[in-house]
């Protein structure tokens, strides 16, 4: 029987993830007062995150991949981003690769953040507060051995806390960064793939616009972050990562939003400033969360 309700459920994350991603709704579209209310506002630059790695994979290695190739690109050699690693699971900073790698991706100017400290890809609202006690002291540790400081910033696995998870997160001087676009590449059961990634993206970015017409989104250093979350885990993400961030300048001219002259951040002062300038202040207002995921936790952090 047991054995039964696993096998259902599996097919209900499958067929929820193939429904959705062929049932993408069209963009907002774009009205005169908002391309008014735009012109006001500065350009937009896209923070790139990745979460749940580094692989420990020793075959064709995709966090290795996308390192390559943010570093060397066409559109901007020497891009900076977020890496919110999972640092005691066996796949990867739990393995001496993946701690390489996280050596890797900290000498390179990319920024550590923490996502878990446990075995496996475990929801902190399902840690008792003794687990989530441990789990933020190892984690801050773990990161700490590789860079020499206790990380800053924090993303919740599935993006979902409360108000006791949020106060252990602050209790830990962890700032919790959520995000704007999701590409919806993160392994679900096998699903690792988006079938509907640019018009996805354009979705999402049109709701980014609204949200900057009406000056919901914070301007640091002359430009609006917008945050990208994409699994760096994800063998198609990383085989298409060039692709991607071309997809991103693409859409962001479909949706009628300026891009600054560097697309995305080169410099680790200035992510890390943006970064700081995204996270969430106050947990008790309502937060945006992009597609699937603000219909699962509606309501249901709070």
């Amino acid at each position: 029987m047991k054995q039964l309700s696993t096998a259902s459920s599996v097919f209900s994350a499958v067929a929820v993830a193939l429904i959705l991603s062929g049932c993408i709704a069209p963009p907002i579209a774009l009205t005169p007062l908002t391309e008014q209310r735009l012109r006001v506002q500065a350009p937009i630059r896209f923070l790139l995150t990745f979460d749940d790695g580094p692989s420990a994979s020793s075959f064709a290695n995709p966090t290795l991949s996308i390192l390559d190739d943010l570093a060397d690109n066409p559109i901007q050699p020497g891009i900076k981003a977020v890496f919110f690693v999972q640092t005691r699971a066996h796949g990867a900073g739990g393995s001496e690769l993946g701690r390489q790698i996280m050596r890797r991706e900290h000498a390179e100017g990319h920024i550590l953040g923490f996502h878990t400290s446990t075995p496996g890809h475990t929801n902190h609202r399902d840690l008792s507060p003794q687990a989530l006690e441990q789990s933020l002291t190892d984690g801050s540790a773990d990161i700490a051995a590789v860079t020499g400081a206790a990380p800053v910033f924090l993303r919740p696995p599935f993006w979902n806390f409360d108000q006791r998870t949020f106060a252990a997160y602050q209790q830990h001087g962890f700032h919790v960064l959520m995000t704007d676009v999701s590409l919806n590449d993160g392994k679900i059961w096998g699903y690792n793939f988006s079938l509907r990634r640019r018009s996805n993206i354009v979705r999402q970015l049109s709701e980014v616009r609204e949200r900057i017409a009406d000056g919901e989104l914070p301007t640091v250093d002359g430009v609006i972050p917008v945050e990208v979350t994409f699994h760096d885990l994800n063998r198609y993400t990383s085989r298409h990562m060039q692709e991607y961030m071309q997809i991103l300048l693409d859409s962001a001219q479909e949706t009628g939003l300026t891009v600054a002259a560097k697309p995305f951040y080169d410099d680790s002062a200035a992510l890390r400033r943006a970064v700081m300038a995204r996270t969430v202040t106050d947990r008790s207002k309502p937060l945006h969360l992009p597609g699937l995921w603000a219909w699962m936790w509606d309501g249901n952090s709070r």
